[in-house]
């Protein structure tokens, strides 16, 4: 019986490998489930960020004008998750000045629906620097009281219509909840807004 044989071998043959890209498609499969968080988060980046904040600045901080209007904004920093950026922008034509904060991330609403979402908030220089450093302050003042016992003691208070979050978490981190955004600003992101907004300040 070659000719059966042969056969039941070619059909063992075909279920191994029918059987082994099956595997091959669930590890797939597992392993950009696993990362979708960080490719997304890449998706938003700072320039991406700056192009979406030029139409809000233009709109919604300056105002649609008949004149010729000129303004420069800058990206000042990118947290690693991408969920906020910083941005700074200045008109001298309307004497005005400030930091956008742009969330990007899961957003809920009302009914409980989730989906991908960015936003845009202005805050004045002015109430920006004291923002700034009452964040700074904030963490000064309480370090030991942040390490005494990691991501068990928190500290939050509100701020600009946004209510921060401070804790240690193999390092300070802190976490923004702004109109159902909850976008955490990595330390380091929030180091390199505070120092670029002074030395904006400073070459002016």
């Amino acid at each position: 019986m070659p000719g059966l044989f042969e056969m039941r071998t070619f059909k063992s043959a075909k279920y191994l490998t029918m059987k082994f890209l099956l595997i091959v498609v669930s590890v797939l499969i597992t392993f950009f489930n696993s990362n979708a968080q960080v490719y997304g988060a890449k998706e938003y980046s700072k320039e991406i960020a700056l192009y979406k904040a030029k139409q809000f600045v233009i709109e919604d901080v300056l105002g649609i004008s008949g004149e010729v209007i000129g303004f420069q904004i800058d990206p000042l920093a990118a947290a690693s998750s991408g969920e906020l950026t910083s941005l700074v922008y200045k008109c001298q034509d309307k004497n005005k000045d400030g930091l956008v904060f742009g969330f990007y991330g899961d957003y809920w609403n009302k009914s409980g629906v989730s989906y991908k979402a960015y936003s845009f908030k202005d805050i004045p220089t002015a109430r920006a620097l004291i923002l700034l450093d009452t964040l700074q302050k904030t963490m000064d003042n309480y370090t030991n009281f942040l390490n005494q016992d990691h991501d068990y003691n928190n500290l939050y208070f509100n701020a600009e219509g946004m209510t921060f979050l401070i804790y240690n978490s193999g390092g300070i981190k802190i976490r923004v909840f702004w109109n159902d955004f909850d976008s955490e600003w990595d330390i380091v992101a929030f180091r390199r807004t505070k120092r670029r907004l002074l030395s904006k300040l400073n070459d002016e």
